[in-house]
């Protein structure tokens, strides 16, 4: 465990454990800005990096930039030039599927499922 500047206690966590409004700091310890959210892919268990809250806007922060991760910060080797020079986050959001959605047994209903074929699912009407 070591301390930050403001002398609160920093304990290592995972990126699955990081919360919205976590500092991000460069490597001279300067802030950045605040976690807006996580990029991952859970199903495979990826981290890919975080998207940040800056002066500037939301700025994405790679996953191979990022030296550890805290309770109070997630501390990057950026400097900050490069801090300064974040790009805006890519692409569209991606959301996870409800596997409720479409409940049923059977063949038929798997196959709705799969290809969304509303007459392939049995109606509970």
């Amino acid at each position: 465990m070591t301390d930050n500047t403001q002398g609160q206690a920093e304990t290592p966590i995972a990126y699955t454990a990081l919360t919205t409004g976590t500092a991000v700091l460069d490597a001279d310890g300067a802030e950045i800005g605040t976690v807006e959210h996580v990029l991952q892919d859970s199903t495979i268990d990826l981290f890919d990096g975080i998207a940040v809250t800056t002066a500037n806007g939301l700025r994405f922060v790679d996953a191979r930039v990022v030296g550890r991760i805290t309770t109070a910060a997630v501390h990057t080797t950026l400097t900050a030039a490069q801090a300064e020079a974040l790009p805006e986050p890519e692409g569209t959001e991606v959301f996870d599927a409800d596997p409720d959605e479409f409940g049923g047994n059977g063949l038929s209903a798997w196959f709705g499922r799969m290809f969304m074929r509303e007459h392939w699912m049995r109606r509970n009407d």
